[in-house]
């Protein structure tokens, strides 16, 4: 709504200009018509060419899906005000582009350029700051030691070895992104039921609670989860769960009257830059630095087995995991 309000007033100023200034000659209605939709198809060509530009540097350097960028960022009105734009003028013998596109074009590309400047102060978008909150509201809670009571994720892992008896080959908490972004209480759930001979995952007892005093909440409870692949040999232990703050978007995405300004986000974009940014801060940081591991799956491949990717995931990070679970501490 304040956008319209803005837009109308944007109108009458406009007219306001154009009335004061005595330039604009209305006996030659049909040559200032032309100009006027000259100069819009020249805005929504200066437009395309920036949109261009940004799907070729999003395909090329960020690797993400042509078509999905394409079909997503046109506009379909502004695209039919181009065709109907470039048609008129076609059709009265006018020059698509005349000899002052390009000064016009050079003009908006240096006024756009203290955008580009100020664009670091700007707030960070939706994906990042849930990487952030992420990082600093749950995995800074199980991953490093308090320098207390509490060891520390690879001490609870260790202490949960000693416990049952068994060998976790690799350390880490797998966090499970999956494409759909949907987390289910089990990560069973993505069992393949009709495939006995494919590996399976099983849950088994969680690690010791994590329990800590945060934001005026006492003995706050965390906990991580184990599970093993059953597979033919030996089975695999290993803690892992499914990215929590992308489960959340995805409920979001389905509540979307509910969620009105988040409704018409890329969600693609948003999960893309929640693991880049993820990435980047377990990267940096020296207290959860290679102690979590982003694990990519493809829920919606009916083809796709989340124990095997996770097996391949293990034998990448750990070659010898079959003999270290073959020993029993």
């Amino acid at each position: 709504m304040d956008e319209i309000q803005i837009y109308f007033l944007q109108i009458v100023l406009a007219v306001g200009v154009t009335i004061g200034s005595r330039t604009l000659d209305f006996n030659d209605k049909d040559q200032w018509t032309l100009t006027i939709v000259r100069y819009i198809v020249y805005i929504l060509a200066i437009q395309g060419i920036k949109g261009l530009s940004s799907i070729g540097y999003d395909v090329i350097h960020k690797k993400r899906s042509l078509n999905t960028r394409l079909l997503q960022n046109i506009n379909g009105l502004q695209m039919i005000m181009f065709v109907a734009g470039t048609t008129i003028l076609l059709s009265n013998h006018q020059k698509l582009f005349a000899e002052d596109f390009p000064m016009i074009f050079i003009a908006c590309l240096i006024v756009e350029y203290p955008e580009i400047e100020t664009k670091y102060a700007e707030p960070v978008n939706y994906g990042v700051g849930m990487a952030c909150n992420y990082y600093e509201g749950y995995l800074m809670h199980v991953i490093p030691s308090d320098g207390g009571k509490y060891g520390g994720f690879v001490h609870n892992v260790q202490s949960y070895e000693s416990r049952e008896g068994i060998v976790v080959p690799v350390k880490k908490l797998f966090i499970i992104i999956t494409k759909s972004m949907y987390s289910p209480p089990d990560l069973e759930h993505f069992n393949k039921t009709n495939r006995e001979d494919l590996p399976k995952l099983e849950a088994c007892t969680s690690l010791d609670d994590v329990e800590k005093d945060i934001s005026c909440v006492k003995d706050r409870s965390y906990k991580n989860s184990t599970y093993k692949i059953y597979r033919r040999g030996r089975p695999v232990c290993l803690v892992a769960e499914c990215a929590t703050p992308l489960h959340t978007l995805h409920r979001v995405m389905q509540n979307k009257d509910l969620y009105a300004d988040l409704a018409e986000i890329n969600v693609e974009d948003v999960c893309n830059d929640f693991c880049a940014a993820l990435t980047r801060i377990l990267a940096r940081s020296s207290e959860c630095r290679d102690k979590v591991e982003l694990v990519h799956y493809d829920d919606t491949d009916p083809e796709s087995n989340l124990a095997d990717v996770l097996l391949d995931k293990i034998k990448e990070l750990e070659p010898n995991f079959e003999q270290l679970i073959s020993t029993r501490l």
